[in-house]
């Protein structure tokens, strides 16, 4: 799974059906399953591609040093040993192969950041869901009756609604 299809049902989900608070409300737990799950998974495919990076800088930097065996440069020709610390680190940093591990860790990065926002996002769910319960509320006017309207002034430019709660 790629950060795209990701971000694809997240979309999907994140969508709350105004006309359905309640199910909603009931497809919390089940979304942070689902999401955390998806989490560990990623994180597991990094830590691997940390292993798979150190294989790979050990592999690099013997090629490098002249410490690999012969056959790997019968497929892929180096003319020298580098001898020193700072050419060795150059060369590493340019290397193709540890240059597209390195990219697979940062990509699997990316996906759990954007993971760990949409779990923040599942748990403050029933937040939204409550403040929506109670938008519908005032708006039906639910046990509310409006007392007072301010109007801005030029000093404060802020109004107000008082309301008090019916018996």
């Amino acid at each position: 799974m790629n950060l795209e299809q990701i971000q694809e049902m997240w979309e999907k989900d994140s969508r709350i059906d105004p006309d359905n608070l309640h199910d909603e409300s009931l497809k919390i737990p089940q979304l942070h399953s689902k999401y955390y799950t998806l989490y560990n998974t990623i994180t597991l495919l990094r830590e691997r591609a940390k292993e798979q990076y150190s294989k790979v800088r050990l592999e690099r930097y013997n090629y490098y040093t002249g410490k690999a065996s012969a056959e790997v440069y019968v497929e892929e020709p180096f003319p020298y040993k580098v001898r020193e610390k700072d050419a060795i680190q150059r060369h590493l940093e340019a290397d193709d192969k540890m240059n597209k591990v390195d990219m697979k860790i940062k990509y699997y990065d990316i996906m759990l950041k954007f993971l760990e926002e949409v779990i923040r996002a599942v748990s403050n769910r029933t937040y939204q869901i409550k403040n929506a319960i109670e938008w519908n509320k005032f708006q039906a006017g639910y046990n509310l009756s409006l007392i007072h309207i301010s109007e801005p002034t030029r000093l404060r430019r802020i109004s107000y609604a008082v309301f008090c709660v019916k018996k």
